[in-house]
């Protein structure tokens, strides 16, 4: 199979992207890159859709880009004026490109990492609002070890998760860290073992699917900074329009799940 992304959606609405090129670890191809705000935009119009899961295929989550492009350039695929620095800028910015994407999907978004998980795997995974790992997950970040600069963007969403130190010492570096020392830096949120992460995803990921989607919705957008008095109104708006506080309290009074039925 071609390096790809791979989607499936559940019945409770959980659509499921996989990176797909296990021949190099799941790196990001330029086509790749591309097709992710595509795929994202597809999913986040679907209103079926509820959590957006991210994963790899083949026991590891994405080695970042894949540096066969950057050697290609610099080693005579240079007639259109493309060099290895060109090519690294070039992936650079649809990597950014779909970074923003992934971080500003409108529903839930998780990331279950197993395996390696660097470079642009890890800016997309700090991407997602959710990070789950196995105990046996690889992270890190290392533009230092090709001569590149992280984007101010990535490094700033990096300094959010982990604070200033953590991120210095991944970029400074390009060390790769397991995942207990991601979880105590607060680059991921749990760790599980190998065999058992998928069931966790499964079950958390459904859970969110039970849950007030307006509560998310409002919820992903504060949490995220957006919390100017236009954005308020609006969320006040529609959660005055909505049957969901009602359903709420009448499911907590009768002791019965809810019934949540808002939707983005």
């Amino acid at each position: 199979m071609e390096p790809t992304l791979l989607m499936a959606c559940d019945d409770a609405g959980v659509a499921t992207v996989t990176v797909h090129h296990p021949a190099k670890r799941n790196a990001m191809t330029p086509g790749m890159w591309r097709r992710l705000p595509v795929l994202l935009a597809e999913l986040a119009a679907e209103p079926r859709v509820r959590v957006l899961v991210l994963t790899g295929a083949e026991g590891t989550f994405c080695a970042g880009a894949d540096i066969g492009a950057l050697r290609d350039a610099a080693h005579g695929h240079a007639a259109d004026g493309h060099t290895a620095g060109g090519a690294a800028r070039e992936q650079q910015t649809l990597a950014v490109a779909a970074e923003e994407a992934l971080a500003a999907f409108p529903k839930p978004t998780l990331a279950a990492v197993r395996g390696h998980c660097v470079g642009g795997g890890c800016q997309l995974a700090a991407a997602c609002d959710l990070r789950f790992a196995s105990h046996d997950a690889l992270f890190g970040i290392t533009p230092a070890r090709l001569g590149i600069v992280y984007p101010a963007s990535s490094t700033e969403r990096l300094v959010r998760l982990t604070g200033p130190a953590t991120a210095k010492f991944l970029l400074f570096s390009g060390e790769l860290v397991g995942a207990a020392r991601a979880l105590r830096t607060g680059l991921v949120d749990e760790v599980h073992p190998a065999g058992a992460l998928d069931e966790r995803v499964t079950a958390f990921a459904h859970a969110l699917t039970a849950r007030s989607a307006l509560t998310q919705a409002a919820a992903k957008e504060f949490a995220d900074g957006h919390t100017g008095p236009d954005r308020l109104a609006h969320w006040q708006r529609e959660a005055a329009g909505s049957n969901e506080a009602a359903e709420g309290v009448a499911a907590f009074l009768e002791r019965r799940e809810a019934r949540f039925d808002w939707r983005l």
